[in-house]
């Protein structure tokens, strides 16, 4: 076992080296300030895009005079009550009735020029109003306005008025909440689960380099296969705690500058927050060895580019399972479902995770960390033993292991 460990640490440095010594590292490192950059740019295309959408929709209202300032009035009174100062209904036209008001209001909201969601004509005792299909909810606004100016009307008090003058504000909370306890746990899986999924999948293609100039067959005359899957894993993962390590220190200077005012004390997991952030990396460890155990036997089987492609289209499918079962867990600790994603080795360390932020009981997180351990050893015998007699074989195909150790037991 020690001659095991030191022959998979050699591996490990040589690939960790190989990777991180190299300007190509830099570009991965910072890859999320262009996904970052990508994004931010999408939000204002987009934010930009709906307010100028939105500016262009109105509400009309044909009334006369005496209603239109009357109304006026109530509109802003309901927007700044409901609403406050952003947000709302689209803003409300008024125009004066014609002979016709209802072919008036049929016009307008046929007329391309005018984009009018809805269209209100009428008194206000009985007013007519008209609205495009999946916009009701501006229908209902204008029927709350005629309704607001009517009461006030019959009442005798002026256009706005309000009997009580509301005192509102905003408590932050800083006591640990369960919603938010769930909150923090989902968090997690999201997070655990986009690492591994963008780290982990480096695994599939390792081998293919080594297999086209025989290093591997070298490396597998010299020291045991399972010394070298797990060395490979090893160098991957500390990757992954380089690339874990910048962005994880960016974002605890970011969370470091927030106030007290921001609320975060409500989203502390029951566990206690170091302790919770420590079990938080073991399962990460735990997730990206056995994550990319399954990429790595997998992509050791195949001979070209193109297989590997195909061949890792299905286990990220199998984690995008693995990751819904273990999202429905955080939303409901105490269900079936979250105690399948626990005990299941390949959704266990989302799951369990996620469980420390609702649960304090610290030796279930014992029991499960020791239970993935003997998976991901489980793991990386098998990918080396259909390595082995699948791929070092003469004579036998990359996808015929599995039959051959069959028939051999």
């Amino acid at each position: 076992m020690k001659h095991l460990l030191s022959n998979a640490l050699i591996i490990a440095r040589r690939d960790f080296m190989a990777v991180v010594a190299t300007p190509t590292f830099l570009l991965f490192l910072l890859a999320p300030f262009l996904m970052l950059g990508v994004s931010i740019a999408s939000g204002i295309g987009g934010a930009y895009l709906a307010k100028g959408q939105h500016d262009s929709r109105q509400m009309i209202v044909i009334a006369s005079s005496a209603d239109t300032k009357r109304l006026t009035l109530e509109d802003d009174v309901l927007r700044s009550r409901l609403y406050g100062r952003e947000g709302g209904p689209p803003a409300v036209h008024f125009v004066p009735p014609l002979a016709d008001p209802e072919v008036q209001q049929a016009r307008l909201l046929a007329d391309k020029t005018v984009d009018a969601t809805a269209v209100m004509r009428g008194p206000l005792e009985r007013p007519v109003i008209a609205y495009v299909a999946g916009e009701a909810d501006d229908g209902r606004y204008l029927a709350l306005l005629a309704e607001e100016a009517l009461r006030n009307a019959e009442l005798g008090r002026p256009a706005g008025a309000q009997f009580s003058v509301p005192q509102m504000r905003a408590v932050q909370k800083t006591v640990p909440t369960r919603s938010r306890q769930q909150s923090t746990g989902s968090g997690t899986v999201v997070i655990m689960f986009m690492l591994t999924i963008m780290l982990a999948s480096q695994a599939v293609g390792t081998l293919a380099e080594e297999k086209s100039n025989k290093v591997i067959e070298i490396l597998a005359a010299s020291v045991p296969l399972e010394a070298v899957f797990f060395g490979k894993l090893m160098g991957l993962f500390g990757i992954a705690l380089v690339f874990v390590a910048f962005w994880g220190g960016l974002a605890a200077l970011g969370i470091g500058i927030l106030p007290a005012s921001a609320g975060l004390g409500s989203f502390a997991p029951v566990i206690g927050t170091p302790i919770f952030i420590a079990l938080a990396g073991c399962y990460f460890a735990m997730a990206f060895m056995l994550l990319g155990a399954i990429f790595l036997g997998v992509g050791a089987q195949a001979s070209t580019m193109r297989e590997i492609q195909m061949l890792s289209l299905p286990i990220t499918l199998f984690q995008l399972i693995m990751f819904g079962v273990s999202m429905a867990a955080a939303g409901n600790p105490a269900s079936s479902v979250a105690r399948f994603a626990e005990v299941f080795p390949f959704s266990s360390p989302f799951a369990m995770a996620a469980r420390g932020a609702t649960d304090a009981t610290l030796w279930p997180h014992i029991l499960a960390l020791a239970w993935q351990t003997l998976w991901v050893g489980i793991t990386i015998a098998l990918g080396a033993h259909f390595f082995r007699y699948g791929v070092l074989k003469s004579g036998v195909g990359p996808f015929k292991a599995l039959g051959l150790i069959l028939t051999r037991r």
